[in-house]
């Protein structure tokens, strides 16, 4: 009997079982459709005896669950409780939820609050525009940090040499004017850090244009922003729309502050 074994530790079998289910678990969420157990076996290296099985107890928990036919596998309602409950006991998106909600009302465009995540940004609250032309956004979302202005606002906050080990050696290109260049993007993100706040045109989205701020908390890994179809972009509009993201996002962080325990 091994050390781990008579203290009641895992084994090793175990951890490789629960590395596998949360291998699963992600590659599902990352995929636009459903998957094949012969797909999940070549993108996972897995033994198709041992997947079955833990695709079994998954599917069996509510974590997973299959098409009519039981050939494809997707994500659960498990997952999405699982999920709910983070956003809902979350400090930074409980206060911001009532922030977002007014900025939007104010500004009458859509808005997002995003965290980084390694090199990304996951979405984690959204307000969206009454306009006919407007910007959705999916919570849970998860798009580069680079590519985007909540990216590059939180990045302008973290020191160079930290970034670069974040960020991978390759950028990937969202659209032809995403910059994939790292010296332009540490151009763009010392710009940012003077005027504290970042912007991207069409780098995400062709046709939007999103503007940044990060919010002011230690560590700084939230931002908000504000996504508006070009076509309605003015100087005017927006001189307003920053000043409206700086204000929501100090006030973000004092109501986080003021909820932390002393």
């Amino acid at each position: 009997m091994t050390v781990s074994e008579a203290s009641g530790g895992p084994r090793p079998d175990s951890v490789k079982s629960a590395a596998r289910t949360i291998d699963i678990l992600e590659l599902l969420a990352g995929s636009e459709r459903r998957l094949t157990l012969s797909e999940l076996q070549r993108k996972l290296d897995v033994p198709k005896s041992s997947l079955h099985g833990l695709l079994r107890t998954l599917v069996a928990r509510g974590w997973v669950e299959t098409d009519e036919r039981g050939t494809g596998y997707g994500v659960g309602l498990s997952a999405l409780r699982a999920g709910a409950t983070f956003l809902d006991r979350d400090p930074v998106v409980q206060v911001a939820s009532a922030v977002l909600a007014r900025l939007r009302r104010q500004l009458d465009e859509t808005v997002h609050l995003a965290r980084l995540d390694g090199p990304d940004m996951v979405y984690l609250a959204s307000r969206e525009s009454q306009h006919h032309l407007r910007v959705t956004s999916r919570i849970g979302r998860r798009l580069p940090a680079h590519a985007t202005s909540l990216g590059k606002a939180v990045l302008s906050t973290i020191d160079e040499v930290e970034v670069a080990t974040i960020l991978p050696a390759k950028l990937i290109a969202l659209t032809p004017d995403t910059v994939t260049d790292h010296d332009e993007l540490r151009a763009e993100l010392a710009e940012a850090r003077v005027r504290g706040w970042a912007f991207e045109q069409g780098q995400n989205t062709p046709g939007l244009t999103c503007y940044a701020t990060a919010i002011p908390n230690l560590p700084t890994v939230d931002a908000i922003s504000c996504s508006i179809p070009q076509s309605r972009i003015t100087d005017d509009h927006e001189r307003e729309v920053v000043e409206a993201l700086m204000a929501a996002a100090d006030e973000i962080a004092q109501l986080c502050r003021a909820r932390s325990p002393r």
